[in-house]
């Protein structure tokens, strides 16, 4: 299944040279906006003394942005997928990149800059996923639904520009999802465990959904801060009215990207995600929340439609 998955997001790049670049599709009140992307790493080594293993590292990438806008009525939907592993010649590959994010707005303009909206988000990954310094084949840690995160609410946004908005969502639901009920037992991402007798037999499973409800502000901007070179930020923060509101949950992405040309970019990639309720074992075997933190840079190839 994660062959095929990559594989169409891979060759879904050679359906995008069909389009041609910086296209933007218009049908009547509607506006579609899209990238395709293959980005590479590749490293080989022969005799090398100094040691090293070589690999290819691929990673597909799909973006695609629908708005629709008609008079102080608007629309607007982020789609984002990737998926990519490092091959290499002695081992299974290896998990780099896994994404699977839908993003919906509805905004009412309420002046110039100031916007009602109602926004949700959801978030999974393809594939199934391992800790990789101790297991890459048999216990997996996530897989599709497993987690995902889904929240819906009302809120207040301001816009004062093009490249710039923020959003602050005073009642949120949120739901975190388990659908493999192994993961859901262990009580992975928040989730409580199942009850379990004296020898360790699961006597009552757990419950595969965990609930919230609290307030969302998020932060996007997409800037060109000089000739070429494009900086997009997106921050997600989430307090938990019901548990410890204190505790912020963070989810932190920005992407650097270097235009070479109309096909060729070199981007820089980063995300720091910190959630209290996810306990992570350290080398030293203490297990609590941790900040959680990844850097991806790549050479990639696109189209943009």
């Amino acid at each position: 299944m994660k062959k095929l998955l990559l594989f169409v997001l891979l060759t879904s790049t050679l359906a995008a040279g069909a389009q041609k670049v910086g296209d933007t599709i218009h049908a009547g009140n509607c506006i579609i906006t899209g990238k395709v992307s293959l980005n590479l790493s590749q490293s080989y080594f022969s005799n090398w003394t100094a040691g090293g293993t070589s690999n290819l590292t691929p990673i597909g990438k799909f973006n695609l942005v629908f708005n629709y806008k008609k008079d102080k009525h608007s629309w607007d939907n982020w789609l984002d997928l990737a998926l990519g592993y490092s091959y290499f010649f002695d081992v299974a590959p290896l998990k780099t990149e896994d994404k699977l994010e839908f993003i919906t707005a509805y905004k009412y303009q309420l002046s110039k800059v100031w916007y009602f909206t109602v926004m949700g988000r959801f978030a999974t990954q393809f594939a199934k996923g391992f800790d990789y310094a101790t297991d890459s084949t048999t216990n997996y840690i996530s897989t599709f639904m497993a987690p995902a995160y889904i929240d819906l609410g009302p809120g207040i946004m301001y816009k004062p520009n093009d490249w710039f908005f923020v959003n602050f969502s005073p009642a949120t639901p949120y739901w975190i999802t388990v659908l493999d009920q192994r993961l859901a037992n262990e009580g992975a991402y928040g989730l409580v465990p199942a009850k379990k007798d004296t020898n360790g037999v699961v006597i009552e499973n757990s419950k595969r959904v965990k609930s919230m409800f609290g307030a969302k502000l998020m932060m996007v901007l997409s800037y060109e801060v000089m000739k070429n070179v494009t900086m997009g930020t997106k921050l997600e923060l989430y307090s938990d009215y019901l548990n410890n509101p204190q505790n912020i949950d963070v989810n932190w992405q920005v992407l650097i990207g270097l235009k070479v040309n109309d096909w060729l970019n070199v981007d820089l990639q980063t995300t720091l995600f910190y959630d209290d309720d996810i306990m992570i074992r350290d080398k030293d075997g203490n297990i609590g929340p941790r900040v959680q933190f990844r850097e991806v840079l790549m050479l990639s190839v696109g189209f943009s439609f």
